[in-house]
Parts: C-alpha cells; sequence; structure tokens
C-alpha cells in the first residue's frame, strides 16, 4: 500500500482473533467499520497552594481503558460458535485486534454488545464491542 500509514488504515480491514483459552488465537472475521478508543482518567491534586490556582493532575495515575468495536462478517460457523459462547458465558478472553501494515493491539476483553444483522440477499454482518479488562500490549508491525 502506499501513502501515509494513517490513510492506509482508512482502507483497510481490521481483523479480529479470539485466544482459544490454551494459547492459540482464532481469527473471528473482518472488522469493515471500526472504531479503537483509548482512554485514562485524571487524578486532579488540585489544592489552595497550586501556582496561580491552576489546575494540577498527578503523573500516572489513572485508570486506562480501551474500547474497540465494529461491524464485520464471520469468517465461518466455529468462529461465530466460539465468539457467541464467549459472550454468553461472560468470559473474559485474550484478544488480538490486527491493524494491518500499523501493528497488533493484545490484551484481556470482554464483549459488552454482540448484535446480528441480516440484508435480504446479502450475508450476515455482526456488530461486535470489546471492552479491555487488563494491561494491553500494542506490537508495532
Amino acid at each position: 500500500m502506499s501513502g501515509s500509514p494513517v490513510l492506509a488504515l482508512r482502507k483497510a480491514i481490521l481483523l479480529l482473533k479470539i485466544g482459544d483459552g490454551a494459547g492459540a488465537f482464532v481469527t473471528v472475521g473482518g472488522l469493515r467499520t471500526r472504531r479503537i478508543a483509548l482512554n485514562a482518567d485524571t487524578v486532579d491534586v488540585t489544592d489552595a497552594e497550586s501556582a496561580g490556582r491552576w489546575r494540577e493532575l498527578l503523573d500516572g495515575a489513572g485508570v486506562k481503558r480501551a474500547s474497540v468495536s465494529g461491524t464485520g462478517i464471520f469468517k465461518d460457523q466455529s468462529s461465530d460458535l466460539m465468539l457467541r459462547q464467549v459472550f454468553f458465558d461472560g468470559l473474559l478472553r485474550d484478544w488480538q485486534i490486527v491493524l494491518p501494515n500499523f501493528g497488533v493491539l493484545q490484551g484481556a476483553f470482554q464483549i459488552s454488545n454482540l448484535d446480528y444483522r441480516g440484508e435480504h440477499a446479502s450475508e450476515i454482518t455482526f456488530d461486535i464491542t470489546l471492552d479491555s479488562a487488563g494491561a494491553l500490549a500494542f506490537s508495532s508491525v
């Protein structure tokens, strides 16, 4: 792909992989429309002695979290079955979100939303939201 990584990422499909519980990852499908949100809460330590009464934040503190959501199509029936079972059991699993030409976001997530959609004379799609449940790692390509 030519162009900047950001432009290339807009054209790419994210690959969604779920841990099978035994150390391997199974490809669930690709996400066509997607969103990855990384958030960190702040800890306000402002007091009456803060310089000019400007807000002060505590360095390195606060809760970090991530959310991944998107619409995609399943790779096959077995990956659909695995995903559904993890959702119904409310399990945490290790996931890999592969961003082509950019890197891999990996860590424990829980499925907080799973919707199925079918259009007349078209494939069945799914909407999914994953919420982080621990430390995440990002590895570049």
